[in-house]
């Protein structure tokens, strides 16, 4: 699942109208609703405060609004722009400070989506899977074979913590836990120990790893 993990903004300029998106990732409708609320306070001399969000893992819940310009020239391309790229619980504002030059439908269509593009590229998006958390407990002998081994797996650790032995947290993607746990033993012996705990939703951030608790 394709979700912004940090927002950011975008501005472009279409016959002198000046088109500020800001993108910010939101839990619910009530979250995107403030956020909207916060931006039209923050930018309250714009001629327009257009929106759209998308929640839910399966973009279930979708709003979009004009707010002032002509129909379906300015919410719903946004939100076309969030489904197409597959985005959840994200909503974009893009506000626009009016340059006097009229830009007709099809021109407002191809700003608004532009500025939220504009937006997404300065956000930090990132992919949810779903996964479970692992303890791993070793020896200090079978330690570098572990590391290597996920390594290879493309797997980060959360954490490790060395005492009489050697316990490394992670988070293993659904699916591959048996098959992990056999390469593992494989490479180290019968004495790694494996803690399975809670599935979790988690993404890979250039080195580091980014657990989300599953809610419900």
């Amino acid at each position: 699942m394709k979700a912004v993990y940090q927002g950011g903004e975008g501005e472009i300029i279409e016959k002198k109208s000046r088109f500020l998106a800001t993108v910010r990732p939101v839990e619910s409708e009530e979250e995107a609703e403030r956020f909207i609320a916060e931006m039209k306070k923050k930018y309250w001399d714009a001629r327009h405060n257009c929106s759209a969000f998308v929640i839910g893992g399966n973009q279930e819940v979708t709003r979009c609004s004009d707010d002032g310009e002509p129909s379906q020239t300015a919410g719903r391309p946004m939100l076309d722009v969030l489904l197409r790229e597959g985005i959840h619980n994200t909503a974009v504002v893009v506000t626009r400070y009016f340059g006097g030059v009229l830009l007709g439908t099809g021109g407002l269509v191809r700003a608004y989506q532009k500025a939220a593009q504009a937006g997404l590229a300065n956000s930090i998006i990132i992919e949810k899977q779903n996964g479970k958390r692992l303890t791993i407990r070793t020896d200090y002998n079978g330690l570098g074979k572990i590391q290597y081994i996920l390594a290879q797996n493309n797997i980060v650790a959360l954490g490790t913590d060395y005492t009489e032995a050697v316990e490394i947290h992670t988070v293993v993607l659904l699916g591959e836990e048996k098959r992990l746990m056999e390469e593992i033993m494989e490479g180290t012996g019968a004495g790694t120990q494996f803690e399975w705990g809670t599935e979790v939703e988690f993404a890979v951030i250039g080195k580091e790893i980014k657990v989300f608790e599953k809610k419900g």
